[in-house]
């Protein structure tokens, strides 16, 4: 006999695999979860009276007896996310069945205080919560900079002054009542490539975040890796060239400046999507340069990790396809043992909100009933 929180935990894996699609009926419920079909047939049993999964319709099968389909109930609560940097906050609100149903955006004032940051942040999950069906269930929130996720802490984030030591999760959940889970907002979006990108059958890969600053997040065995200090990914920090880190030289304030001759105090554009988006088409020594650079940093990855796919997120990607496949032919000459098999960058096709929809699928994934 199973305890309660052990049931907690399987009723909510078995959710989160209707929700999925890896189950889509008890027999494959079962399977997937290696119990046995009375056991799985309990557990639906259980799941369908308490309003969060329903039956419908027949799932005809190659052999056997058709199946009834079973669907998550989108009506039965919903999820919020919030993910935010030193210059706004972007949140969404996804139903019980995962699907995107509202998103805002706002931006933040220079030199924005710690306290302000988490005020607006509870405006925006009031926004939100305007229209919404059912219960409010969790919240997810995506973090620049340090986090602890496990206690909950935003441990430092350099533009954001005075950002050290934020217990963020218990400052919200204090207020909503709910669970607050937290993470560094590359990790969430690694939740978002699996759930609304194109990761949803990976089980190895790595977020490449040229944003603001230089980040990635790492996949490994369907696993999230964090590191000891929750520090892992954090290679902005790499010592690049003489007196500058790597996200100085290539996070996507730092392109956008090379691509245009600016100096490294010149003020950015209002839209840094769109303006890298106008130097799509720009063929020259400088572009070659960051394609070099890009290649050491992707196949120094590649020969740690020997990942499946990077995904490249953030502004840069309105440099659009050709950008990442330059950078793969160019790591075959930079890293001449990977020229016979380069690394595989793609553009994600998620938007500017990946960041808030991964925060969501952290809520999401964390909730039990």
């Amino acid at each position: 006999m199973r305890n309660s929180e052990d049931q907690r935990h399987l009723l909510a894996q078995a959710v989160l695999h209707v929700r999925s699609q890896r189950a889509t009926s008890r027999r494959t419920l079962a399977d997937v979860m290696r119990l046995s079909p009375t056991t799985a047939g309990q557990y639906v049993d259980h799941l369908m009276a308490e309003g969060l999964l329903h039956e419908q319709g027949l799932e005809k099968g190659p052999m056997g007896r058709p199946k009834r389909v079973l669907h998550t109930r989108a009506a039965a609560g919903w999820f919020v996310g919030i993910e935010f940097n030193a210059e706004r906050i972007q949140g969404v609100r996804i139903d019980f069945s995962g699907t995107k149903t509202d998103g805002r955006i706002i931006s933040l004032p220079e030199s924005v205080t710690p306290k302000a940051v988490i005020t607006e942040i509870s405006r925006m999950i009031s926004s939100l919560a305007q229209g919404a069906v059912g219960p409010l269930l969790g919240v997810g929130v995506g973090v620049p900079g340090i986090v602890d996720p496990v206690a909950g802490i935003a441990r430092d984030y350099a533009f954001i002054q005075g950002w050290k030591e934020v217990p963020l999760a218990r400052l919200l959940q204090a207020r909503y009542g709910v669970t607050v889970t937290l993470d560094n907002n590359l990790r969430a979006i690694a939740f978002a490539e699996r759930w609304f990108g194109a990761a949803g059958e990976l089980t190895d890969y790595v977020i490449l975040g040229p944003r603001s600053g230089f980040g990635i997040s790492i996949v490994i065995g369907g696993r999230i890796l964090t590191g000891v200090e929750h520090a892992a990914g954090e290679i902005g920090r790499w010592p690049w060239s003489e007196g500058e880190d790597l996200h100085d030289a290539l996070s996507s304030p730092a392109v956008w400046r090379r691509l245009t001759g600016k100096t490294r105090r010149a003020g950015l554009p209002a839209d840094l999507h769109g303006a890298l988006a106008a130097l799509a088409g720009q063929r020259d020594e400088t572009r070659a340069a960051i394609i070099t650079d890009y290649a050491r940093v992707l196949g120094s990855l590649h020969l740690l990790l020997d990942t499946h796919s990077y995904f490249l997120h953030g502004p840069l990607t309105a440099l659009g396809d050709e950008f990442c496949a330059d950078i793969m032919e160019c790591t075959g000459a930079v890293v001449p043992s990977l020229k016979d098999k380069p690394p595989r960058l793609l553009r994600s096709q998620l938007g500017d909100d990946a960041g808030a929809l991964g925060a969501a699928s952290l809520a999401m994934e964390a909730w039990a009933p």
